[in-house]
């Protein structure tokens, strides 16, 4: 007992001095845009390189990134881009995306990023709630972005840019925009709190919902990340989608440190060590579904990494991991629109397989609370608020998203921790109803919605369903109309309309048909936790991987 009590009071002076090191850490921070961190890094590392993607041969040195933005910047101010004008953006993971992204950043407009996997039905919602005036778009999404119907009200075809070459003719490339003009520098006024992205992420009420993210929200998201290790990467790999906020914030964490940012196309799982081993990488945001990979394979785990973050792991996957790759990890807990809300200190390195995401992150502050409104006692389990500098200004266009998930300055998140006296946080579960994928937020509502369309289909309720290799996979309860048989027809009608409608990622894997989905009494509502609750969740199931019944 005198040990246990002995190691507890050290530890509360570790993390009493640790909330001094986050003080410490916001008093330094210094305001700045996106495009004056460009421009600073021009200076202070011109020569180093700066991005490599490296499985395109394509790469750029601090000057290089300041120069081509600039130029970049000139090209759609003549092309009639002004401040405060959205452009949607659907690219894959090339140069010309962050690019482009600094051109945005500093001629004032906003970006409204597109998932390259989104089918016409999905990019025509995002364009036409952001109220796109522009767009940008890869040469392998042309054929898929043209196809929209209707075409959004807000975009003419005139003003959509094609990066690359696409079979056929189509109305303006990029290459064409740029030649013959300079790149000198856009003179605009732009100020931390302007909007930069219109990030838009999985919604719970049917569709996404964008977050405004501005020039402060990414400067304090990328000092986050850099100031809280208190060690210099030079050489970072990041293999997820420029299109969502981890692709940025791992660039523009390279930027605040002045390495080398490695991007590559897109993730792999069986090739991603390789990747780490070729480049000498030495930071990365590690997918899970990676860490499994090098577990069924047996890999060496000889890298010349110096620290992983992760997000979420259990404590058996970390001891694992640790003892596999030597190497430190990182948990936190962050979403779209806080940015870092926790993180796990490298100086309380023995609590990384705890399974705690760690204690407050700098500038934020975080509360748990009851359903009643009241605050959640210590060790109990509560939905965690947050509220802080360089969060997400609210929903685009959504007041009633606002409404329910404001609380004056604090934010909703919808997850469930329970709080130690010392300030360490667990995640034990969320309120949302939304399905993990690999990497991908799926929201249950969308895919519910859409498979509703069907006229023979009386309702659907969606649940995800433990997969080993991608965490989670999308199942479908369906409750067929009276006289409609659950054979073979019925779930190629569902899956031909899902495939039409929804991303590849959303589509559900597993359908069962259910004469009547469980409901409440009061409200009539779905019980889910029916559904997930039965003993094998793909019995009688059809597999549309496999292509048969379980």
């Amino acid at each position: 007992m005198p040990s246990t009590i002995l190691k507890h009071k050290q530890l509360r002076e570790r993390v009493e001095n640790l909330m001094g090191k986050i003080e410490a850490l916001e008093s330094a921070y210094e305001t700045m845009t996106v495009g004056q961190l460009v421009s600073r890094r021009a200076i202070t590392h011109g020569s180093t390189t700066a991005i490599d993607v490296f499985e395109r041969g394509e790469r750029a040195t601090y000057s290089e990134m300041d120069e081509l933005s600039n130029k970049y910047a000139c090209v759609l101010r003549v092309f009639g881009i002004r401040k405060g004008d959205r452009i949607g953006v659907m690219l894959s993971n090339r140069l010309e995306f962050p690019i482009l992204w600094f051109a945005i950043a500093k001629l004032g407009a906003v970006m409204v990023s597109i998932n390259m996997r989104y089918t016409p039905r999905e990019i025509e919602f995002i364009l036409s709630d952001a109220q796109a005036k522009f767009a940008i778009v890869d040469e392998s999404a042309w054929s898929v972005f043209s196809a929209m119907t209707p075409w959004p009200a807000y975009l003419t075809k005139e003003r959509a840019i094609v990066v690359g070459q696409p079979a056929g003719k189509v109305a303006t490339t990029l290459d064409a925009l740029l030649k013959g003009i300079d790149s000198s520098l856009v003179e605009e006024d732009i100020r931390p709190h302007d909007l930069l992205n219109i990030q838009y992420t999985s919604g719970t009420t049917g569709f996404p919902k964008g977050c405004m993210l501005t020039h402060d929200y990414w400067s304090v998201f990328s000092y986050q990340a850099a100031a809280w290790d208190e060690q210099q990467y030079q050489r970072f790999l990041s293999g997820q989608p420029f299109y969502y906020v981890d692709g940025p914030w791992h660039l523009l964490q390279t930027y605040r440190q002045g390495g080398t940012h490695y991007l590559a196309p897109r993730l792999s799982s069986t090739r991603f060590v390789g990747w780490l081993k070729q480049h000498c990488i030495e930071w990365c945001q590690f997918p899970e579904l990676v860490a499994r990979q090098a577990e069924a394979t047996d890999e060496d785990g000889v890298t010349c990494l110096k620290q992983i973050l992760n997000w979420g792991w259990g404590p058996d996957t970390v001891r694992r991991f640790r003892k596999r790759f030597r190497v430190r990890t990182q948990e936190a807990y962050g979403m779209t629109e806080i940015g870092f809300g926790t993180r796990m200190a490298n100086e309380l390195d023995e609590l990384a397989d705890s399974g705690s995401v760690g204690i407050r992150a700098p500038f934020r502050e975080l509360r748990l609370m009851n359903e009643d409104g009241s605050l959640t006692p210590v060790g109990e389990i509560g939905e965690l608020w947050v509220r802080g500098r360089g969060m997400f200004s609210g929903y685009w266009n959504n007041p009633e998203a606002n409404v329910a998930l404001f609380e004056g300055e604090w934010f909703k998140t919808g997850d469930l921790m329970h709080c130690d006296e010392l300030g360490f946080h667990w995640l034990v579960g969320r309120t949302k109803d939304m399905i993990r994928r690999s990497s991908e937020n799926i929201a249950a509502r969308e895919v519910e919605s859409i498979i509703r369309e069907l006229p023979e289909i009386a309702d659907v309720a969606a649940v995800p369903v433990r997969d080993e290799k991608r965490g989670e996979e999308v199942k479908i309860y369906v409750e067929l109309r009276p006289g409609v048989t659950p054979d073979d027809l019925a779930v190629k009608r569902i899956l031909e309309h899902a495939r039409a409608r929804l991303a590849v990622f959303k589509v559900p894997r597993y359908i069962t048909f259910s004469p009547a989905l469980p409901r409440t009494t009061s409200s009539n509502k779905v019980l889910k936790r029916e559904l997930m609750a039965v003993a094998d969740p793909l019995a009688g199931a059809y597999d549309a991987e496999e292509r048969r019944w379980r």
